[in-house]
């Protein structure tokens, strides 16, 4: 159930912008293990004035950053392969591995309102947020 806020500073067309989506969604489905249907990823195009970069990146149009808030509870081996999983499908659409920053953002599941308005702690989930 992790949310997940892309933010870039380039326009793509609209199979990239899916295409991007998907990859960041696949990523959490392969290293989280997050049910593929539990899709909550939103993606933001910023005008590139208004998305200041490093000057060490070579193509700061491709600059890209991901946000992810998910439950507490993961592994830093999974944190690990989420990272590396979402670096390497977005190069696979030309965004450089070096351009992508990731932030993750841990929540207590009782400080997460789903279903409703039922606290997460109080749900069962149908996934296993301990991997």
């Amino acid at each position: 159930m992790p949310t997940v806020l892309i933010e870039v500073r380039r326009r793509y067309s609209q199979a990239e912008e899916v295409a991007i989506i998907d990859a960041v969604h696949g990523a959490l489905v392969a290293a989280f293990q997050t049910p593929a249907d539990d899709k909550n990823v939103r993606l933001v195009v910023h005008e590139p004035h208004r998305f200041a970069v490093p000057e060490k990146f070579t193509r700061p149009e491709y600059r890209t950053l991901v946000s992810i808030d998910c439950f507490t509870g993961r592994t830093l081996e999974a944190k690990r392969k989420l990272y590396a999983e979402i670096v390497e499908r977005l190069a696979t659409l030309g965004i450089p591995i070096d351009h992508v920053m990731i932030t993750l953002h841990e929540v207590d599941r009782e400080n997460w309102g789903i279903r409703g308005g039922q606290a997460a702690s109080d749900v069962e989930l149908g996934f296993n947020v301990r991997v």
